[in-house]
């Protein structure tokens, strides 16, 4: 299908049918949301902010729900209106919720993470207890297994020898600034902007001492208990004696550092101030630069540019600066398949004027002409700047938040784009303004937009936009429905 062309839902469901029983559940599922896509981008629907609230605690979202009071109640985002699914009970006067996990697996798990000793939260009804609470740590999930294990790693130690955690000792990786796990990598950072990767699965296997079981006996250092239950916790299994075996490390600034492509390159700003903004793509492999693999994005802006790798495992990279998002593409060169360049694959850019003023000389009164000392911003407030993009994987669409400041009110829109092509497919008006010194997240989830802002003394703010295929008869119960909950919906 060209760029043009838009998809015909009529003919999408009337193929549904076909062969609907034969097909498997997978593309099924693909079939699904591709009607889905084509009802969401097609010109009669529209988006309709179907309910609003507000809290003095932060407000988070995940999956089709909304987490309130600090992660203790939760509230499904699918119904027209709020409907609570779970609120935990509250915690004692020295507990408090710190942070929270999501632990994906056939069983959606929440996981609370508690300041007085580090417990996890299941659901609402298992608890585990990984050990007496500590400065610096990190929990991790690591290892598959028939019960979900989490990995508890410290770059400081606390004295205490009997932690639930994995204890990165300086004499071994020296000071280490942070450190976190992803994809069985133990990515370790320093103050210098150095980034160091080691495998976990090599570490696991040359330093467990004694592999635990969430829920079973155990005997450690002279004491049985249950892992996971207070106060034995989880012991601290694995004893790093010595230096890894190192599978990669590279300086870069402020340790931004990210893999991906195909083949496997890296992106890195080189670890001197004045390159921040000039980004170096190289392989992987011989860490060689990519030709044209130095991005830097022509702009002067009060906030920086960023870029990564597309989430959609196409191997393209995402640069975003203001007024334009630049999708690249990684491919061999021609006549030398072992050197790879970068090129672009499209550029969606923001809807503005042309300043008439800008190049206009000043003529002062004495009749001297006086040039333009200075340019307006490329982020300039009463320009569309470019402010969110994202990426909805099961629709396959580009989503961008754009703002413009309107007298002393900013207005956004949310336009979804084809992750193929580029092509402006649908742009959804916000009805709330937007400021642009709060802070703002956008979610783009199948049919639903939701939009969290932050103000001045943490107030929280919530905007939950539905899909709506006939506004004519949603119209005035919505409105009406908002109204209502305006008023009668805070956590």
């Amino acid at each position: 299908m060209g760029p043009s062309q838009k998809p015909n839902v009529c003919g999408r469901l009337s193929r549904r049918a076909l062969g609907f029983f034969s097909r498997d559940a997978g593309m099924v599922q693909r079939t699904n949301l591709g009607i889905l896509r084509a009802l969401v981008c097609q010109e009669s629907t529209k988006f309709k902010n179907v309910w609003t609230t507000h809290s003095k605690s932060p407000i988070a979202y995940e999956r089709g729900r909304i987490y309130f009071n600090n992660y203790r109640c939760c509230v499904s985002s699918v119904a027209s209106e709020p409907r609570k699914l779970y609120e935990m009970p509250k915690c004692s006067k020295s507990e408090k919720i710190e942070d929270a996990l999501l632990w994906e697996c056939p069983v959606i798990l929440e996981l609370g993470h508690s300041a007085r000793s580090h417990c996890c939260q299941v659901s609402s009804e298992q608890r585990f207890n990984i050990g007496p609470a500590g400065r610096h740590s990190t929990a991790c999930f690591a290892v598959p297994c028939s019960v979900p294990c989490a990995t508890f790693f410290t770059h400081r130690d606390s004295g205490d020898q009997q932690r639930g955690d994995v204890y990165l000792s300086p004499q071994i990786f020296g000071n280490v600034t942070d450190a976190t796990l992803s994809h069985g990598i133990l990515i370790v950072m320093y103050s210098s902007g150095l980034v160091r990767l080691y495998s976990f699965q090599a570490i696991t296997k040359q330093f467990m001492q004694q592999k635990l079981d969430l829920g079973c006996a155990c005997r450690w250092g002279g004491t049985t208990g249950t892992v996971g239950e207070a106060p034995f916790g989880i012991p601290c299994n694995i004893k790093i004696t010595d230096t890894p075996p190192l599978l990669f490390e590279v300086s870069s600034l402020e340790n931004a550092f990210q893999i991906g492509g195909h083949p496997w390159h890296y992106i890195i700003t080189p670890n001197k101030k004045k390159q921040k903004g000039v980004f170096h793509i190289c392989a992987l492999k011989d860490n060689s630069l990519a030709k044209n693999g130095i991005q830097e994005m022509e702009c002067c802006s009060l906030e920086s540019d960023w870029i990564y790798f597309h989430p959609d495992a196409s191997g393209r990279i995402i640069h975003v600066g203001p007024n334009q998002v630049k999708v690249l593409k990684l491919s061999e060169v021609e006549n030398n398949s072992a050197q790879h360049q970068i090129s672009e694959d499209f550029v969606i850019l923001a809807n503005r004027e042309k300043n008439k003023n800008e190049n206009l000389p000043t003529v002062t009164a004495s009749g001297r002409v006086v040039k333009r000392s200075f340019t307006i911003l490329d982020d300039d407030p009463e320009q569309e700047t470019f402010k969110i993009v994202d990426y909805e994987d099961e629709l396959d669409l580009l989503s961008v938040v754009a703002v413009t400041q309107i007298d002393a009110e900013g207005k956004a829109h949310l336009d979804f784009h084809c992750n193929e092509y580029g092509t402006l497919l649908k742009s959804i008006p916000l009805m709330e303004s937007w400021d642009v010194t709060y802070s703002h997240e956008v979610y783009f989830d199948r049919d639903l937009v939701l939009h969290i802002e932050q103000k001045p003394s943490r107030v929280f703010s919530c905007y939950v936009y539905q899909m709506v295929c006939d506004p004519g008869e949603e119209e005035e119960t919505t409105d009406k429905r908002s109204k209502r909950d305006h008023n009668n919906f805070r956590f």
